[in-house]
């Protein structure tokens, strides 16, 4: 009995930003206050006073002590170059500058688009959500098209309604997932554990969705299945924590977060350097 083909998956552009292929739209077109995430107050389309000619930072390997901490922890999943050289087809902002606005516009669209691929990409990774893979198939795809598309295209694009579309197939995928933890799963959707100590918790396959936890105690805690899209890390205590085969954890978030050299990581990420 012959088998229906399944259509093959797009050609995923870059999801991870390569700066190198960039102009700088991170440093230029995104907004920040002065926080203890940054030393400064910056408006959307204005370079960052540490922006050089060549579109490189001039503080990058200080940028923590400088006070822009804000800027390790950021990730534009590739979109940066996306837009650079796909979208505007390596048309610089400075060169061209008819194209500053549309492209500053345009940056934060993409970047979404890029995340969205990069959740629909690992939920696709996961045997367990074999029965969501077909749709999950098709919104790659129509995400990816997306990317593709010119300037106006995007500005005009609803993500919201995307997102949501998305969302709710990486809701069945990560029920289907966490179904295989043993045990009763804690849900956490959304849930205020700023400061909260958890250190040494069983945190297999819980629910971590949304969740606020700026400079929680988690060390030692073991997270293994844990879904943690949009989970706020930043100065989360993870040393010693165990967050192999974790449901969507990104780099930003590790990044955000204090780890030391027994913080177990999925081998899809990389072990951030300010960990000690």
């Amino acid at each position: 009995m012959s088998s229906t083909p399944r259509t093959p998956l797009p050609a995923l552009p870059l999801l991870q930003a390569d700066c190198a292929n960039c102009f700088a739209l991170c440093c230029v077109a995104l907004p920040f206050a002065k926080s203890a995430d940054f030393a400064v107050n910056k408006a959307a389309g204005t370079p960052c006073k540490n922006l050089r000619q060549d579109f490189r930072c001039g503080v990058h390997a200080r940028l923590r002590d400088q006070g822009f901490q804000g800027c390790t922890v950021f990730d534009c999943f590739g979109a940066g170059q996306q837009i650079s050289q796909v979208t505007f087809g390596g048309r610089d902002w400075r060169e061209h500058p008819g194209t500053r606005a549309e492209m500053f516009e345009a940056f934060p669209v993409m970047r979404q688009l890029h995340e969205l691929l990069f959740y629909v990409s690992a939920a696709l990774d996961l045997p367990a959500a074999a029965p969501l893979h077909p749709a999950l198939r098709t919104l790659l795809a129509k995400t990816e098209a997306l990317t593709r598309a010119d300037a106006a295209t995007l500005t005009a694009l609803d993500v919201p309604a995307l997102r949501q579309e998305i969302n709710e197939l990486l809701l069945k995928t990560s029920e289907l997932a966490r179904a295989k933890t043993p045990g009763r799963r804690k849900n956490h959707r959304g849930a205020d554990l700023m400061g909260a100590r958890l250190a040494g918790a069983d945190l297999r396959g819980a629910n971590l969705r949304g969740a606020y936890l700026i400079a929680a105690d988690l060390g030692r805690a073991d997270l293994r299945g844990a879904d943690l899209i949009g989970a706020d890390f930043r100065d989360t205590n993870l040393r010693g924590a165990d967050l192999r085969d974790t449901l969507f954890l990104t780099q930003p978030q590790l990044n955000a977060a204090q780890g030391d050299p027994a913080t177990r990581i999925p081998a899809t990420l990389a072990r951030p350097a300010h960990w000690t």
